[in-house]
Formats: structure tokens, sequence, C-alpha cells
């Protein structure tokens, strides 16, 4: 059934197959190896591209955010920029005295937390008593879920300390 032909024909073509199957694997790990290079004294080859996790830029924001204090931000501030940026914020909340989805913002400075009266504030908010200093609102428009857990804000904060004086100032500007 079998004859010597058939049998080399079957031989060849796993020792074939094997090959190309070697010369693939080899070229692959040629082009796509991560691990350091055999044969070059073991040296480690360096990546062709890296992915930023964002850790060493939470590191350089803190040492950047180092810069003026809050107080001398705050005395410089612009109202009327403060205007520009209070854009972001007029999504949710009001300053006509009613109320959106955040509570309104009249007389916001010097006003207690949680206390407009028609407005379903969150745990988180009802638990502090504080009232609203420009040190607090400063604080709060930072990371507003960092500073009051459970807070129904969903605002991710304002990361720039001129951007935050200058809302405050606007916030500021608009008591009676």
């Amino acid at each position: 059934m079998f004859d010597t032909m058939t049998l080399t024909k079957a031989t060849g073509a796993v020792c074939g197959s094997l090959l190309v199957y070697l010369l693939i694997s080899w070229a692959g790990q040629g082009l796509y190896g991560m691990g350091p290079a055999e044969g070059h004294g073991g040296e480690e080859v360096a990546q062709a591209y890296t992915i930023d996790t964002g850790a060493a830029t939470d590191a350089a924001a803190t040492t950047a955010d180092a810069g003026p204090s809050f107080d001398v931000v705050l005395a410089s501030a612009d109202a009327a920029a403060g205007e520009k940026v209070f854009a972001k914020c007029k999504a949710c909340h009001k300053i006509d005295g009613t109320n959106g989805t955040g509570p309104h913002l009249n007389d916001v400075v010097g006003r207690a937390r949680g206390s407009v009266a028609d407005f379903a504030y969150s745990d988180g908010m009802k638990s502090v008593s504080d009232p609203w200093t420009p040190e607090h609102l400063q604080e709060f428009l930072t990371n507003p879920k960092g500073y009051v857990p459970g807070t129904k804000m969903g605002f991710a904060g304002l990361p720039k300390i001129e951007d935050r004086a200058n809302v405050i100032a606007y916030l500021t500007s608009l008591e009676k």
C-alpha cells in the first residue's frame, strides 16, 4: 500500500512544515520580542514605545502645584475671567435664585453648606456644617468628591488655581 516514495514525501512534508514554523517563530521573536537579546551579551533592548500610565504626571502635577498660595492668587483674581470659567458651572448651577441640577449659587460665599431650603443635598454635603469660605470653596472646586465624600456633584473640579480664584471672585461679586 505505501511505497518508499510516499513515505519519503510524508516525512519531507512534516520536516518542511516544522522548518517553516521555526523560521516564522524566529522572525517573530526578532521583530516583537521584548526580553533581553540572546547572543548579544544579554543586554536589555529598549522598547519601541511606552504607555503613559500617568504616574509621572501626578508627581509632576504635585510639584507644579506648589506655586503661589491661594490667598495671593485670590487677591489678584479677576471676576470677569471668573464669569467665563463659570460657564462650565452653568450646566448645573444657576445664579438667579432658582435651583437646577445643583443648588443656586446666589450668596454662596459665607452661606452655610447644604442650606438651600428647597434643594435635596447628598448626605455627604449635609454632614458638613462650616460655611462656604473662599478657602473651603477653593478646596471643594479642586476635587469635589475628594473634599466632600458622597457628594452628588459629578464635576471633576478645576485644576488651575487661577480658575478657582477667578470663579470665587465672580461668585463674591454677585453678593448683594
